[in-house]
This record gives structure tokens, C-alpha cells and sequence, in this order.
């Protein structure tokens, strides 16, 4: 059905009907459905991949998942196409979507800046504050990296916000 164009691909094995938006929580099911089965409901789509939940990246090269540091993440299979990261996280940084946990917008946004080489990063950072459902704009994307005690990159990661605030305003004006 997918070769006679009936079905698009949303992710992994996940289809829907063609003319069917592929909403971000469409996304997250069908994320769901790819994570790997110990990491269900523990793992947590951030970097890249949340933001293409969101609809403001491609989906990514690997599944990007995070497991909170206080929590043991336990092993991903070889080949399971995820990397994995054990981060402090609240419960103030964790949204559902569809069936998915996944990074809020703003701790999305942070991570993108710090931890995610630039070309990737900053099409997915102006994407995210970009849409106002979102409500990430780049102005709270800067005062949540400046928030932040002794993280590694966040010199960098502020520079690209930066550099994205003067983006902007160079083609306002």
C-alpha cells in the first residue's frame, strides 16, 4: 500500500492514510512504537528528536532518548538505531505526546543549543521559536541557558542563541 501511495510513512513501522497530516501526536505513537521495549515509558525523546516530534526537524539519523540520572537507564540492543543519555531532568521538563514522554519545547531548545553541532541545531532552534504554540521564543530559550550552573558549552550554546536573536533582527530591520 505504501508503493501504490495509500501510505505515507510517519516513522519506524508506522503509516497513516495518505492526505492524513502527520501531527506531533502522530509522531509520538509512532515513536512509541520504535522505542525499544525496556526503555518504554522510561525513555524520554529529547534533542533532535523531540524536536521533530514538534514538527521542527527531520526525525534524525537514531532515536535520541533520555533517561533521568536517578533512574538506571539499563542497555540498548545492538542495532536498536537509539542512542541513550542519563540527564538530571524534573518533572517540570517532561511532556506526553501522543503516547511518547518527551522533552518540553524549552528544555528541548536548551539541549539543541548545547549539546547538537550547529548545522543541526539552529534550523531546529529557529523552528521551535518560530511557532507560537510552542511559546519558546529565542528571548526564554537565553534566560534558561543563562539559568544554568556549571554546564558544559553553555558559553556556545549562548552564542548561538545570540547569533539567532541577531538573525532576526537583521531581517526585521
Amino acid at each position: 500500500m505504501f508503493l501504490d501511495s495509500i501510505l505515507l510513512p510517519v516513522f519506524g513501522d508506522a503509516y497513516v492514510l495518505t492526505g492524513t497530516a502527520i501531527t506531533p501526536v502522530l509522531r509520538g505513537r509512532a515513536l512509541a512504537l520504535a522505542t525499544p521495549a525496556n526503555l518504554a515509558g522510561r525513555g524520554i525523546a529529547g534533542r533532535l528528536t523531540a524536536a521533530w516530534i514538534y514538527g521542527c526537524s527531520g526525525p534524525g539519523a537514531t532515536i535520541t532518548l533520555l533517561v533521568d540520572s536517578a533512574h538506571r537507564a539499563g542497555a540498548l540492543q545492538p542495532g536498536s538505531g537509539c542512542t541513550l543519555h542519563e540527564v538530571k531532568l524534573s518533572r517540570f521538563d517532561i511532556a506526553v505526546i501522543g503516547t511518547m514522554p518527551v522533552t518540553t519545547p524549552l528544555r528541548t531548545a536548551v539541549d539543541l543549543a548545547i549539546h547538537v553541532p550547529a548545522v543541526d541545531a539552529l534550523p531546529a532552534l529557529r523552528a521551535l521559536a518560530a511557532d507560537p504554540a510552542l511559546n519558546c521564543p529565542l528571548g526564554l530559550i537565553r534566560q534558561a541557558l543563562q539559568s544554568c550552573q556549571r554546564v558544559p558549552h553553555k558559553q556556545a550554546a549562548l552564542e548561538r542563541i545570540q547569533s539567532l536573536l541577531e538573525e532576526r533582527m537583521d531581517s526585521a530591520g
